[in-house]
């Protein structure tokens, strides 16, 4: 239940954008926002504040709103709750009519699921799994960047899982499609929720097996062996793929010792 003087941070969502101010989430208290709260929603607490959902009102002015992104440096805890917000945003948008009688569906707030008006059945939000791997050959890490990547950064090689495959076997298949290489000893590093817009983002490392790197141009721009001293730009901190790169190098440092 909201408290009128207790704090917390907003999570005020606009087209998958957040309100920010200086960059980071408002914390504040609900009598200082300024907007309509009968539809606010509690997605979690941190820190003993806790953390609101709020969909912007219709025709507010777009100062202020940025990416998801904007919040990589802050605490994971707090980006994964906004990330959350943003991903229960996109179920509201996307999922307003019921997809197996067509009905208008509309939000529970107490299970966070949207109910059909017509047939009665519910629908959660829904997320497309994703593995994402840094494949090391020895003193080397294998990077792609991709076409979407302005910056001309790189990253670590993912991709979508396919229906009736696993995790491990989507690894192995992402790395060869797109790179040419093959893959040994796929272990799990660890997981993180990207909402972009509802992904959940699965990582792995691997060392390489076989083959020669030829790059997919159709899913990238380009693919490298780089050693610790040759890294080009790469994905910022905060996101899994940079966490990869990181123990991939330490991995690196260890074999020297």
């Amino acid at each position: 239940m909201l408290k009128k003087q207790e704090k917390g941070y907003w999570c005020i969502v606009k087209d998958r954008q957040l309100y920010l101010e200086d960059q980071q989430l408002p914390l504040k208290e609900p009598c200082e926002v300024g907007f309509d709260l009968e539809n606010v929603v509690e997605v979690g607490r941190y820190q003993g504040f806790p953390v609101y959902w709020l969909e912007a009102p219709e025709g507010i002015d777009e100062a202020g709103f940025d990416s998801l992104r904007a919040l990589l440096t802050i605490d994971g805890e707090l980006f994964n709750l906004a990330g959350r917000a943003i991903q229960l945003s996109h179920m509201l948008h996307s999922q307003r009519f019921c997809p197996q009688c067509g009905s208008e569906c509309q939000m529970v707030h107490a299970e966070l699921a949207m109910a059909c008006q017509g047939c009665h059945s519910h629908h959660y939000p829904r997320l497309s799994p994703c593995v994402i791997v840094a494949v090391r050959k020895q003193d080397k890490i294998l990077l792609a960047q991709h076409p979407r990547h302005k910056t001309g950064m790189y990253t670590v090689v993912a991709g979508f899982v396919e229906a009736g495959e696993t995790l491990e076997q989507c690894v192995a298949r992402e790395v060869l499609e797109e790179t040419g290489i093959g893959v040994t000893n796929i272990r799990y590093f660890g997981s993180q929720p990207w909402a972009f817009p509802s992904n959940l983002m699965m990582g792995f490392l691997a060392d390489y097996q076989s083959g020669e790197l030829n790059p997919d141009y159709a899913e990238l721009s380009d693919a490298i062996w780089a050693t610790k001293e040759t890294l080009p730009d790469l994905a910022p901190p905060g996101t899994i793929a940079w966490a990869l790169i990181e123990q991939t190098l330490v991995l690196m440092e260890g074999d020297e010792g």
